[in-house]
């Protein structure tokens, strides 16, 4: 399917003069990459829907019902099996399509287009490049003389990037700042470490691809037993019944949400699959009697409802899940006169490199960000080496992935030297030279000096770190995504990325989508141990190809810092100016005062 963009649904709102905003249109195309169709396509379906209605007014709310009434139910197209798992393939990978849409909205779309096959031609040889200007006046400092220029045979730079506006310009931002300005101090005292430690921690690469049916069925089902006891209690909920046993009364039962073919979940073939201790067995479930709701494929459930005939469950009440407890550091004591000092964060994730050049120029103006404001802690997370990447995919690079990956991360240490600041390294399911399993082992650098090594921690994907006593959840893989494909709701009144967050926290899980996305390979033992959440975070990073945002989700800050760049311009990053709260041995924990900005680079 060609890419939807907002200039296709503005055209064909015209056409039926259908008076809109830019926020109604944004809606349309979100509804768009969420239900696979065309902007023709989802006009006519809205004019049809609003016309049976006494013409509605194009609105947000009319656009929430129309998506539960329309949208929702309609059914994938039947086709061969091996279609099908085609179609669901492409569909599920196909994120150049939302980098178009995505660009689009920032009305850069029209610099976003991939080069002609026939313009890149592979050389027989390894000729000597000359360095480019930009990266020439660039590479001046001694700190930045390793940043790489080029690793192939075509290194040109990126004309589009080289041009493209807004630089440093806030795009979203949350919290007040009161006093200093965005700036850090270089802090490298600040302490970084993995919540869990020692013989807890993925921090080496490990077998996979050996893991049976049985062993994946065990893991499911402890989850669906743990969250359930949680919610049993926190409910008063005296026990769970069998979902398919025939009764005539209302029951409470506990179960796992999940679709009754390969298409995408909707308001009709929603299935409840109960735990063993509760039969195991899988039931349709009738939503029609829910006020609201807001499910996903793999999300565990608690619902009250009637099942008169064993064949199916009629919901008339769902239970929320209930998060974790924050982080709770040691108490200490302070005199009243004395503050602790606040701890700038910068996060920004890949690629670093155009689309159409294996220039590192978005890097290189990274480094120089880092090195002007100073942070006490950068976190960049992968892809550095990006799979995605066009002349990755035809081989037409002069070296091998690793050391282009190496010379990579050299640059960043050497290059932010003068700065002072920590720097968190989480690597990506794209990263080309890297263990594509998920959970994802942290990077392995040998050659880091000891002074380096100091300032310089590897982190696993995902994984859990302390920064100064505040918590931060981390993974690079772009579950907003995966989740905002498969999700429905209705009558919930929130937006698609807050009950996603909403969920990743109650559910306890950095990727709670069951079963996962056809790039994403599970490792189920794994993530028993490491994909879970141990508690509540204080802010959440969860990059995406969707829209960045900083917002509050039930006391979590998540972020989705966007991606450094978005084809062949530039894109977003991410900072936080964190002040840090004691735990007063008399009192209670209290908050981290967060406050975040994403920023054009």
């Amino acid at each position: 399917m060609a890419s939807v963009t907002a200039e296709d649904i503005k055209s064909e709102l015209d056409t039926f003069n259908i008076a809109f905003n830019d926020d109604t249109v944004d809606k349309m195309l979100e509804q768009c990459l969420c239900h696979r169709l065309k902007g023709d396509e989802i006009v006519f379906e809205w004019f049809a829907f609003s016309s049976g209605k006494g013409q509605l007014l194009l609105t947000l709310d009319n656009l929430d019902q129309f998506e539960h009434e329309i949208l929702n139910k309609k059914k994938k197209p039947k086709g061969s099996s091996k279609g099908s798992q085609f179609n669901k393939t492409r569909d599920i990978n196909s994120i150049q399509e939302l980098i178009r849409a995505e660009e689009e909205e920032e009305s850069i779309l029209d610099s976003y287009s991939t080069p002609a096959k026939g313009s890149q031609k592979r050389a027989l040889t390894t000729p000597e490049q000359p360095q480019s200007k930009r990266g020439v006046a660039r590479l001046t400092s001694p700190s930045l003389l390793l940043s790489p220029a080029s690793f192939s045979p075509s290194a040109t730079p990126s004309q589009k990037y080289g041009t493209r506006g807004g630089r440093g310009e806030v795009v979203s931002s949350f919290g007040v700042v009161q006093g200093p300005r965005w700036t850090g101090k270089g802090q490298s005292s600040v302490s970084v470490e993995m919540l869990e430690g020692g013989e807890n921690s993925l921090i080496s690469s490990y077998k996979y691809m050996f893991q049976r049916l049985r062993d994946v069925r065990d893991v499911l089902t402890e989850k669906i037993e743990d969250l359930g006891e949680e919610l049993r209690r926190h409910f008063n909920v005296e026990e769970f019944s069998a979902v398919s046993l025939p009764v005539q009364d209302s029951i409470t039962v506990l179960g796992q949400v999940c679709c009754d073919s390969n298409g995408k979940l909707n308001a009709q073939s929603v299935l409840l699959e109960a735990g063993q201790e509760q039969g195991g067995r899988q039931v349709p479930v009738d939503l029609s009697e829910l006020k609201e709701f807001s499910l996903f494929p793999g999300q565990v459930v608690v619902m009250e409802g009637m099942n008169t005939s064993g064949e199916k469950f009629v919901a008339t009440k769902l239970y929320e899940g209930i998060p974790l407890p924050f982080h709770c550091p040691p108490e200490v004591k302070l005199e009243m006169d004395e503050v602790s000092e606040p701890v700038m964060v910068m996060m920004a994730c890949g690629p670093y490199t155009p689309s159409e050049s294996l220039t590192y120029d978005p890097l290189i103006d990274l480094i120089n960000i880092i090195n002007k404001d100073r942070p006490d802690v950068c976190i960049l997370l992968g892809p550095f080496v990006d799979s995605k990447h066009e002349q990755i995919e035809k081989n037409q690079v002069t070296e091998t992935f690793e050391t282009i990956f190496k010379r990579c991360l050299d640059s960043i240490v050497e290059g932010t030297k003068g700065s002072g600041c920590r720097l968190v390294f989480v690597p990506s399911l794209r990263d080309v030279h890297h263990h594509y399993i998920y959970p994802q082992p942290p990077f392995n650098l040998s050659n880091l000096s000891k002074d380096d090594s100091a300032r310089v921690t590897l982190a696993p994907d995902p994984c859990t770190l302390l920064i100064s006593n505040v918590a931060f959840g981390l993974t690079s893989t772009d579950i907003l995504f995966h989740m905002g494909a498969e999700e429905i709701s209705s009558g919930t009144g929130t937006e698609r990325f807050s009950r996603i967050m909403k969920h990743m926290l109650t559910q306890r899980s950095y990727y709670p989508l069951y079963p996962p996305a056809e790039e994403v390979n599970m490792d189920y033992d794994k993530f028993q141990q490491f994909g879970q959440m141990k508690l509540t975070p204080d802010i959440l990073i969860v990059p995406s190809e969707l829209r960045y945002f900083v917002k509050d989700v039930i006391g979590c800050v998540c972020v989705n810092p966007g991606r450094l760049t978005k084809g062949q311009v530039g894109g977003t990053y991410g900072r936080l100016l964190i002040q840090p709260n004691p735990v007063l041995v008399e009192g209670k924990r209290a908050s981290p005062c967060i406050a975040g900005q994403v920023v054009k680079i």
